[in-house]
């Protein structure tokens, strides 16, 4: 990997001392910072309202993601009183994913005009509604209908807060701590099938819904607390204030501001996904990943009741392995960013005078996941198979699961970094739109498979294509940079 200068990040507005008219400085503090100490820098906001907003909008995305999955154990019970097959009483798990991958193009837009805490504010009663709607669903049609909405209204939480905390958190740091919150939609995926089969012993299927929508409830006050942290309205509230509102770069007309969003939105992501060599694998990558993610949290308590005949309340919490591989896959990662990649980084910047160091170094967690998952796949799968001690393969689905973290994290910081500031958002959209559109189909076919199969067979099926997917961040390692000249995209090279 060679090395390559990058220029320095312009993040404050420098000018020199004097050199500006009282209006040239009223100007200046409309579109730009006010150098590092400007209080309306969301980095510059208390502790107590960084530390607050933080964790209110990640509560927010685990518990949109978390309804999402609930939604599992309660099938065997929809097929019995809706009279429906399972490929049918699926559809509400599958069909909540598809629209976490549209919500993006409700929800992109709005944070750029309006704010991250306004679209909140107005997307998170809309989900609880269409979740009530889902809870008190007289047939299988309207349970089906009111699901795919509540996802496509639960995705902008999801979206919205890895953009607010990197609001906060400083460009050195957002490696440990996008490292800590890619853990939270994985988390919720897993924890929600384990409190969903509880719930379903104890109440009926509707329950599941229900406990979601107070989860949700719940969290809207806070949600109402926090403040806004998106920097271009910030400036554009500033500008108003100044009485600077027509000369704002946020003030367009309509027509334009349709056309911006349309070309940023969607005809940008969908061109990279299908021209831009990185954002293509990674999305490929990352998508099977969450693929693999949904196979488990479909398949898991077949394969303990079949292969070891364990009751309701055991098969919910064979969910804790992958639930404990989501939960501590932050802990590796956060060791590789410290003792890693923030190491080379400051030696980077004593020898360029840059934070931008080339982007290839995110992808070590990636690497030696890649190749740890695969076989973590077949030790699950064939020692679940032989009917050894069910530790076992409950451990290494926590091993496979964290593995699977690993490569998220490292491929799409990577990716983030490749581009930067001005492309990162579109490379990501198209990735997120992979992600949850492969999360759609993989629970259609992958209890069918697994009953077909056995749960080696299958498992070994899954492992084959992580192995394939295998060479493609030692790949980036070797030739990232190569492949970053010929982008038709600014990247950092």
């Amino acid at each position: 990997m060679g090395s390559m200068e990058s220029k320095p990040d312009r993040e404050y507005a420098s000018v020199p001392p004097g050199s500006m008219t009282r209006n040239d400085q009223r100007h200046s503090l409309a579109h730009d910072w006010d150098g590092a100490d400007d209080p309306d820098n969301p980095r510059n906001f208390s502790y107590f309202t960084r530390v607050f907003s933080i964790t209110t909008v990640t509560c927010v995305a685990f518990i949109s993601a978390f309804a999402g999955a609930i939604y599992v154990p309660a099938q065997e019970e929809i097929m019995l009183i809706f009279d429906c097959s399972y490929e049918i009483a699926v559809l509400p798990l599958s069909l909540f994913n598809l629209g976490l991958a549209f919500g993006p193009i409700i929800g992109a837009p709005l944070s750029e005009t309006y704010g991250r805490k306004a679209v909140s504010v107005v997307t998170t009663p809309i989900f609880v509604l269409f979740m009530v709607g889902a809870a008190v669903s007289p047939t299988m049609r309207d349970l089906i209908t009111c699901r795919f909405f509540a996802g496509i209204f639960a995705s902008p939480n999801i979206n919205n807060a890895s953009a607010t905390i990197l609001d906060y958190i400083p460009r050195m740091y957002r490696g440990v701590s996008l490292g800590i919150y890619y853990s939270i939609p994985s988390l919720a995926a897993t924890l929600g099938p384990l409190a969903g089969g509880f719930i379903v012993q104890s109440r009926d299927w509707r329950w599941t819904q229900w406990v979601a929508i107070i989860m949700a409830a719940a969290t809207y006050l806070p949600v109402l607390l926090t403040r806004e942290s998106y920097k271009g309205v910030i400036l554009m509230r500033r500008a108003r204030r100044l009485g600077l509102a027509d000369s704002s770069p946020q003030t367009i007309i309509l027509g334009k501001k349709v056309q911006y969003f349309f070309v940023k939105v969607i005809q940008r992501p969908l061109h990279m996904l299908f021209t831009e060599p990185i954002v293509t694998l990674v999305s490929c990558y990352n998508g099977l990943i969450f693929g693999l993610i949904y196979a488990y949290v479909v398949s898991i308590p077949w394969t303990f009741k079949t292969y070891y005949n364990l009751g309701k309340s055991a098969q919910s919490l064979s969910y804790l392995g992958v639930s404990l591989g989501s939960l501590t896959a932050c802990i590796p990662f956060s060791f590789i960013d410290i003792f890693f990649y923030q190491r080379r980084l400051r030696t980077w910047q004593q020898t360029y005078g840059s934070e931008r160091m080339l982007p290839e170094n995110r992808l070590i967690s990636a690497m030696a996941a890649s190749l740890l998952l695969p076989v973590s796949l077949v030790v699950a799968g064939w020692t679940a198979h032989y009917r050894v001690h069910w530790m076992v393969p409950i451990l290494f689905q926590g091993v496979a699961m964290l593995s699977c973290l690993l490569i998220y994290a490292g491929a799409n910081l990577f990716m983030l970094d490749a581009y930067g500031p001005l492309y990162g958002a579109s490379a990501s959209g198209a990735m997120m739109f992979s992600r949850y559109f492969v999360s759609f189909l993989f629970p259609l076919f992958s209890l069918r498979m697994f009953k077909r199969l056995g749960v080696g067979w299958a498992t070994s099926l899954l492992a084959v294509l992580m192995l394939l997917m295998a060479p493609i961040p030692w790949a980036f390692w070797i030739y990232g940079e190569r492949i970053r000249k010929r982008s038709r995209y600014e990247t950092s090279s």
